[in-house]
């Protein structure tokens, strides 16, 4: 019988881990599944399995690590905090006068809850609760209500504090605090562009979101003080992290802290405390369970050699990078439309990283630029979580109504990606500024 080579093997195992993960196999049962049989065959049951017996405990080690369920507790600590509603209220009367204006009050006061939490979902089902029925009683279509909010909820896996650009970070061996704070321009950016949207839409028909007016200078200011809670926060991980007076770690434990203080000042007390802490540990150990799934998948595919093959057939492509670049970005779309974010990102980063990084992009304008990417598949069918959270927890909207009203905020995506790609400044500028 003929002995299967490193690379038969590697393709082999690829494929099995595709159809697992399209028959519903959790994401990281299936990657430690097709990770340990594919060593085992390589090297041999001691090695393989000697090999991978390691490597939840050295990971879980990591001190960079530790920086994602800060990030996680700021953002339970802040619906308990009453943040949302405060930062609902404040937008609403300052924006609202703007056609559709409640549904921009929606996507800016998204973006400010994204300052304090790293979880797209989590942002979604809370505005889901405070911006919907506000809209829909002000007679806006259930189509812009909905999918302002799911939409908007994605702005959360860009602007800091952001898990999923930890994870990247650690993924591919980044800084931690570049990435962050690479994130702030291209999430207000990604704002801006969803606000042109709603405005458009708006205009070109009035009756999806009328002008909200009655609020006097007297009620914009008074609603000013509710929103310097984020603003405390963002100001705490912002200048920690660009000063280098405190890691990312430090920063979002300082950030949590603030946060807890003024839960405490709403009222919180032990029931959603508790609440909040079993939360945060359950999403991360969720979160743990996919990195150390993906990294036995990946010690497999560095075994196999396809990362080396891939980079050598992307470098050897008869196009210009941006061609290529282009076409992967394609390729992350469509995936994105089968798996989660972060699952599809641990899967796709170690064999495509090297490929792009040999075109001669940059490690940090790529990781936003493919976090960007990884927020579309939050919202486009079948899978779009976003637009699942919206439509659990308001009933009353189908998922195909969810899912028709993010269109728009899709297409503003694409073009919010356009816009890295010939002003790659727009990413790399902050970071840059921090180095010199």
């Amino acid at each position: 019988m003929t002995e299967l080579s490193n690379d038969t093997i590697g393709f082999i195992g690829v494929a099995a881990l595709l159809v697992l993960v399209l028959i519903g196999v959790r994401v990281y049962i299936a990657a430690s599944i097709v990770g340990l049989v594919g060593l085992v065959a390589m090297i041999g049951w001691d090695a393989g399995a000697g090999m991978i017996g390691t490597i939840p405990h050295s990971k879980s080690v990591t001190y960079t690590l530790s920086v994602l369920p800060m990030f996680i507790l700021i953002g339970y600590l802040a619906f308990h905090a009453g943040i949302t509603q405060s930062l609902f209220d404040a937008s609403r009367k300052w924006l609202g006068w703007m056609p559709g204006g409640l549904a921009v009050a929606s996507v800016m006061a998204t973006a400010g809850f994204a300052a304090v939490s790293g979880a797209s979902t989590a942002t979604a089902a809370v505005f889901s609760r405070v911006a919907i029925p506000e809209m829909l009683a002000a007679g806006y279509s259930k189509r812009l209500a909905a999918g302002v909010v799911a939409a908007g909820g994605t702005l959360a896996t860009l602007i800091p504090p952001s898990a999923i650009l930890v994870i990247y970070a650690i993924i591919v061996e980044e800084s931690v605090g570049q990435l962050l704070l690479a994130g702030f321009i291209p999430g207000i950016v990604s704002a801006l562009i969803y606000v042109g949207i709603i405005l458009i839409w708006a205009k070109v028909d009035p009756t999806v979101g009328p002008a909200i007016k009655g609020y006097t200078w007297n009620d914009r200011i008074k609603s000013v003080p509710g929103t310097f809670p984020v603003i405390a926060v963002v100001v705490i991980i912002f200048s920690a992290m660009y000063l280098g007076w405190a890691t990312p770690t430090e920063a979002g434990a300082l950030g949590a802290f603030v946060v807890f203080l003024m839960a405490l000042a709403k009222g919180m007390r032990w029931p959603a405390l508790r609440e909040s802490l079993l939360d945060t540990a359950k999403l991360t150990v969720m979160i743990f369970s996919l990195i150390w799934g993906v990294l036995i998948f990946v010690r497999f595919l560095g075994f196999a050699g396809l990362p080396e093959h891939f980079t050598n057939f992307i470098v050897s492509l008869p196009f210009e990078p941006w061609v290529v670049m282009v076409c992967i970005l394609l390729a992350y779309a469509v995936l994105g439309m089968f798996m989660d974010a972060i699952g599809m990102l641990l899967l796709t980063l170690p064999v495509v990283y090297p490929a792009v990084m040999a075109l001669g992009y940059d490690s940090i304008w790529f990781g936003i630029i493919v976090v960007k990417m990884a927020e579309v598949c939050l919202v486009t069918p079948p899978i779009g979580l976003n637009c699942f959270v919206v439509s659990a927890v308001r009933p009353d909207i189908p998922i195909s109504s969810v899912f028709r009203g993010v269109g728009p905020f899709v297409v503003a995506d694409f073009i919010t990606v356009a816009v890295f790609m010939i002003w790659p400044e727009l990413i790399t500028w902050l970071p840059q500024t921090l180095l010199n």
